[in-house]
């Protein structure tokens, strides 16, 4: 089967430019022109890391140290090599995904992993966008096609171009503490809720208990980020021209904490499914 390396999608005046081969990835959202998300010409893109939103998949953020236990079992991942010790945000965006079907609004890619050195168990993997004249939705389905029972996390890591009045405001009730050294969540601490200007803002923190909308505004556009999941993982690097709200199911690192259920890990049974979905709803400031 060949490769498809590149496919837009049209609605109105949103343009969304696909990179199945780089991860399953989204290469730009744009807006009569003006980049929505972190945007790069599909064909000029290198890596996923660069583009506009990857999804996350089997789980989000970093796995400590590249190894875990599970139902009894040590297992091994290969940590990330810009990532130092840890694995991060699983495999699906690392692999090329095929093309199930495209139409001038919709797009479904699949990718089938059959377990390996990245991640011990076997799974499937759908992804679908839907573009709209006012937004884009995109869906995330994973079947466990293992024997065993294998734990799971979804998510999406949309980048935002920073603008000279980038606002952003969350519902949210609690903030992950992070441990300096290793990057890793060590407490959970009350937190009213994001509102400000992202210059002022200096996270990269998970968030539990979110809800409603992740309201984006600049000088540019009005953006309105709504998904079935309920965390977010807010990353705002001061000497970056960019910025990241990303939707996900469980806290980073879970699947270290004593009770990885409580905190958004799916256990997946063979042949169980777990569903996911984010809205970008786009509209002038």
């Amino acid at each position: 089967m060949t490769t498809v390396t590149s496919l837009e999608l049209h609605a109105g005046e949103l343009r969304l430019a696909l990179r199945p081969d780089l991860g399953g990835c989204i290469a730009g959202l744009w807006r009569a022109g003006l980049p929505v998300l972190r945007s790069t010409e599909p064909l000029a893109l290198e890596r996923s890391r660069q583009s506009g939103c990857y999804p996350l998949a089997p789980y989000s953020n970093r796995l400590g140290f590249a190894r875990f236990r599970w139902l009894g079992h040590d297992h091994t991942t290969r940590p990330s090599l810009d990532d130092g010790p840890h694995s991060i945000h699983g495999v699906a965006w690392q692999r090329a995904w095929r093309v199930e079907s495209a139409d001038g609004h919709t797009a479904a890619l699949a990718f089938v992993h059959p377990g390996d050195a990245d991640w011990p168990f076997a799974f499937a993997l759908d992804q679908r966008f839907e573009l709209s004249p006012q937004s884009l939705r995109v869906s995330m389905r994973i079947v466990n096609t293992a024997p065993h029972a294998q734990p799971v996390g979804l998510g999406w890591h949309p980048y935002f171009p920073k603008r000279a009045r980038s606002r952003l405001h969350a519902e949210l009730t609690h903030r992950w503490e992070s441990d300096p050294t290793t990057q890793l969540p060590t407490r959970r601490v009350a937190q009213s809720g994001l509102d400000g200007d992202v210059a002022h803002l200096d996270f990269d923190h998970v968030f539990d208990g979110w809800q409603g909308a992740a309201r984006i505004r600049d000088e540019k556009f009005s953006l309105r980020l709504t998904s079935s999941l309920d965390r977010l993982v807010v990353y705002t690097p001061p000497a970056k021209d960019y910025f990241c709200v990303e939707p996900v199911s469980h806290v980073s690192n879970a699947i270290h904490m004593a009770q990885p259920l409580a905190h958004g890990l799916r256990a997946l049974e063979p042949g169980q499914a777990f569903e996911a979905w984010m809205q970008l709803d786009v509209a002038p400031a």
